[in-house]
């Protein structure tokens, strides 16, 4: 019997399904910090945390600042978090509506 080719497209579908098949926070957030270096996990976070704090009204000045980021990958957030239909900001509503802010 011949194996499909895992390609990296396929792959990423399959980390997608995997994460969203499961609702144990602790378990993804184990599988996170073991899928990725300590950078990769600090720069995912900061990329969460700049559409976060663009999200609350906090200027680029003050994020660059606070995140040690430069304003470039800022405004980058700033044009994902206000195009139409933005993943960012879906995901910001659907973390607002499930915790407490």
């Amino acid at each position: 019997m011949e194996q499909d080719s895992l390609t990296p497209e396929r792959a990423f579908d399959e980390l997608v399904d995997a994460i969203a098949a499961t609702d144990d926070r602790d378990l993804i957030a184990e599988f996170l910090r073991s899928l990725l270096t300590k950078y990769e996990v600090d720069e995912l976070t900061k990329r969460w945390a700049l559409v976060r704090l663009i999200d609350q009204g906090m200027s680029q000045r003050n994020i660059a600042k606070e995140l040690g980021l430069s304003l470039c990958k800022i405004t980058r957030g700033s044009k994902e978090l206000k195009k139409e239909n933005s993943a960012f900001g879906r995901m910001i509503g659907i973390y607002k509506k499930h915790t407490t802010v």
